[in-house]
């Protein structure tokens, strides 16, 4: 208890000085090797007190001493040296593009997480380290300060994947940073570590849960299988469907070799695999069972998901609003829904699963998402195309209307009529028996006849069938309304009107009204490529928390990739928050009550924009150091003259009194003088020394 007092009283010490003369003395009195030598003393010290029970452990003595090795070895490069760990990390040699690969994991060594992984024998140093994290903070002047802080035990339950949404969903303020977005999140990240903490005790659960990923892939590769075997056999209730067994036996066989080829390159090689069984379940069982057995094993797979999916995120702790408004959770009960009515109503709603490729690629999500954003210029344009319909429509009633003259293909009634089928399937055959040629060319002239006549309808006899012709035939067809009505002569008295008709439709709604249309969806689209192609850059080059570029840390001694992994890395900003949360508030250290009134406040003015100490530091102490020293200087001179005028001040009021002093004494002589009290010499005496 004396050791962990004795080393939180060093901590502020250093807090409360950050020039090098506190650390100077402390080193003086502390060797750097031994200090280390505590550092690994109190670690290993764990094991030897873990039957008696004591109020502060001994490891967590040995943290805060750690830390305050930590804070010292800006000023020693003696102990920085003795304090990393003896392991060999090639941490920072992986580009920073790594971390915008979806299907890589863990993501690279600077989004890695400093908070602690499981605890097993190692390096004190080591383990004090994954313990350790420290972030740069803005103060009231204006001024930056490093701190070095403990990370909390419940930041170890942070998953990757909210790290991966957060890093590539975060969005840029006006200002272009992105801390704003970013500390809106944090309570409920937060609140998700505590769930993913109280998720440990329940094992069952949590196994499902952290597969979340794995179940979705089979869903989305059953749903395929499905609807593969729906396409190649539907209907199947006559027989085996489109291929036949020696078809189905050499797919068998031809895929088991690909899927062994695929198992020895560790790829590819369980879909072949899958497939190969489905095919030799279609031929022992059937088509109509093997869709039964796959569309179980989807719905039951799908189940399991969405329970790894309130799992991960504790939706049923949230409410019913907060259900209700998670689209996520909706869709996904959208997806057991259908699935569901795939199995017990009927097989053609598999067809439906497909689109879960587009919540699953985020191309194909752009593709919906360039029709639907800009979703109410598009309807306005729509509108106005309806406008102008309505109106050639009205043009056409008033002035065309013999020329809307329809083609038709009408349904013979012979084929809508089954008792009519039979009667002429019965005069054929009797036509046969008796040797009478039954396609007599009368009948079918007669036919023909009666076909023409019917091939042809008037379609704008009233302005509701001209508006749903030009509507229907105008908009479908590349030359507009004049390619479906009638050709009229060149002598007709109306041709002129005709032609300037097809043009005006043609120039107005086909090549103008449609084609903006056409022109906001792709611009929108390629304005959400662009945004992409920026956002990835952005994430490549530009630091997530002070928003500086990276050549900025060219020829620095700090590069790009060490700044934002120990300088300004996003998640160690993420744990400090969460260990403010987290702690009592009796137990705060000077920055950490700093940062609780920030952030209760909302005020963001203590993350570092713009800015970072690696870019200002010069010498040994840093200019953040000298400048501190100055405004001391400064502070203490402003003292020194304002003591000077205060005194200046008062010898000025002292002379104005004696001056005041002389001149009333003058007066009083000079009246004496004049009554004859006193000789006229010494009157004129008097006298005199008043002028003067």
């Amino acid at each position: 208890m004396i050791r962990d007092n004795a080393s939180k009283l060093l901590l502020a010490l250093m807090e409360s000085r950050h020039d090098s003369e506190n650390a100077e003395r402390i080193l003086f009195n502390l060797r750097p090797r031994e200090l280390v030598d505590v550092i690994k003393k109190a670690y290993n010290q764990e094991s030897e007190c873990e039957e008696v029970e004591v109020e502060v452990s001994s490891r967590e003595v040995g943290h805060n001493i750690y830390i305050l090795a930590q804070q010292l070895a800006r000023h020693n490069k003696v102990l920085q040296n003795l304090l990393k760990p003896q392991k060999n990390i090639k941490e920072g040699e992986e580009g920073i593009s790594s971390m915008l690969n979806l299907n890589n994991r863990p993501l690279s060594q600077m989004l890695k997480s400093t908070a602690p992984a499981e605890v097993v024998e190692q390096d004190p140093l080591e383990y004090y380290e994954q313990l350790t994290a420290q972030i740069e903070i803005v103060r009231e002047d204006r001024s930056m300060e490093q701190i070095v802080f403990p990370v909390h035990p419940i930041c170890e339950f942070l998953t990757e994947e909210s790290k991966l949404r957060v890093f590539n969903t975060t969005e840029q303020d006006e200002q272009g940073s992105k801390v704003t977005h970013f500390f809106e999140q944090t309570s409920f990240l937060h609140g998700e570590m505590e769930w993913q903490k109280k998720l440990r005790s329940m094992p069952v659960l949590y196994w499902f849960s952290r597969r979340m990923t794995l179940w979705g892939t089979i869903s989305f590769n059953l749903a395929v299988f499905i609807n593969l075997i729906i396409a190649f056999f539907y209907p199947y209730n006559s027989g085996q469907g489109a291929i036949d067994d020696s078809m189905l036996l050499m797919l068998f066989w031809i895929l088991t070799g690909l899927s062994v080829l695929g198992l020895f390159s560790k790829q590819y090689g369980l879909q072949p695999l899958t497939l190969a069984l489905i095919l030799r379940s279609i031929y022992h069982l059937g088509i109509g069972n093997t869709l039964i057995l796959l569309g179980s094993l989807n719905l039951i797979n799908k189940v399991v998901f969405v329970v790894s999916f309130v799992g991960n995120n504790g939706t049923f702790i949230m409410g019913y609003k907060a259900m209700v408004m998670d689209v996520e959770f909706l869709y996904h009960l959208a997806y057991v829904l259908t699935s569901t009515l795939g199995l017990f109503a009927h097989e053609l709603f598999y067809s439906i699963l497909l689109f879960d490729l587009i919540y699953r690629e985020e191309t194909l999500f752009n593709v919906i998402k360039s029709v639907t954003r800009n979703g109410r210029s598009i309807l306005l344009t729509a509108l106005l195309a309806l406008i102008l319909v309505y109106l050639f429509s009205i043009l056409g009633f008033l002035f065309l209307k013999e020329d809307f003259i329809m083609e038709v293909d009408p349904l013979l009634q012979i084929s809508a009529d089954p008792q009519h089928t039979e009667a002429s399937q019965d005069f054929i055959k009797s036509c046969s028996a008796d040797g009478v040629s039954c396609t007599d060319e009368t009948n079918i002239n007669t036919v023909a006849e009666e076909e023409g006549e019917s091939n042809t309808e008037r379609a704008c006899d009233t302005l509701l069938m001209c508006i749903v012709t030009v509507l229907n035939h105008g908009l479908r067809n590349g030359g507009g309304v004049g390619d479906v009505l009638r050709k009229p002569s060149k002598n007709e008295p109306l041709f002129p009107a005709r032609v300037v008709y097809d043009l005006l439709f043609y120039f107005i709604v086909i090549i103008i009204v449609l084609n903006l249309i056409f022109g906001v969806i792709i611009d929108t689209f390629a304005d959400l490529r662009s945004e992409k192609q920026k956002k990835e850059e952005v994430l490549k080059t530009t630091c997530f928390i002070c928003g500086l570029e990276r050549d900025k840390f060219d020829n620095k001694t700090v590069s790009f990739e060490e700044h934002i992994k120990l300088e300004h890395n996003i998640w160690n900003y993420l744990y400090f928050i969460v260990l403010v949360r987290e702690k009592n508030q009796t137990d705060y250290t000077g920055p950490e009550s700093y940062v609780a009134h920030m952030i209760k406040n909302n005020n963001l003015d203590w993350f570092p924009r713009m800015q970072a100490m690696s870019l200002v530091v010069t010498d040994g102490d840093g200019e953040q150091n000298e400048m501190r020293m100055l405004q001391d200087k400064l502070v203490s001179t402003m003292k020194v003259v304002t003591m000077l005028t205060g005194q200046l001040n008062e010898l000025k009021e002292q002379m104005t009194e004696q001056r005041k002093r002389r001149q009333r004494m003058g007066f009083v002589d000079v009246q004496a003088g004049a009554s004859g009290a006193l000789p006229p010499s010494a009157a004129g005496g008097n006298h005199q020394i008043y002028k003067s």
